[in-house]
């Protein structure tokens, strides 16, 4: 049986592997943002891949400091992960975390998002650049939407219209 918990993880997981996807139906979004993480240093792929990652850590570290329930996930508003993104120091967004992940891909990226926070430097540089890309991205889909406070099951919502895997 699966806990309360690790569902609330999977749930912010599926949060970051949407949200680029989303972002990304204006083509020229993701050529911008490959130019501007090569710009920086960052392989594509694996910048990326450590937003959605960043993405999952920031959605479940609200929804952990707010006491968030599962079901009450998808009223997150998309504004309270973007702040987390960049107003939480990287560790702090470590707290918390299931023990195991049932996926081993998304324990090797929360594995590097830990190393890049403890070791400092220019890798916590990196990190602080793909916050900005984050935020950048969760307020490019708040601007698209016609309603003014967008939460998280909007996003799974336009996932869903998109075609997108869930």
């Amino acid at each position: 049986m699966t806990s309360d918990h690790d569902m609330l993880w999977r749930r912010c997981v599926l949060l970051g592997r949407v949200l680029l996807p989303l972002v990304d139906q204006e083509p020229w979004r993701q050529a911008r943002r490959h130019e501007t993480l090569r710009a920086r240093g960052i392989d594509t792929a694996a910048g990326e891949r450590m937003i959605e990652i960043f993405a999952a850590l920031a959605a479940h570290a609200v929804a952990v400091d707010t006491s968030l329930s599962v079901a009450e996930f998808d009223a997150l508003p998309l504004k309270a992960v973007a702040d987390a993104a960049t107003g939480k120091h990287d560790y702090e967004l470590l707290a918390g975390l299931p023990d195991t992940f049932t996926d081993d891909h998304d324990g090797q990226a929360v594995n590097v998002f830990r190393l890049y926070a403890y070791k400092g430097g220019h890798y916590s540089h990196q990190l602080f650049l793909l916050s900005r890309e984050l935020r950048y991205a969760l307020n490019v889909l708040a601007e698209r939407s016609p309603t003014p406070s967008q939460t998280c099951g909007d996003v799974f919502r336009r996932a869903d219209e998109a075609g997108l895997p869930q």
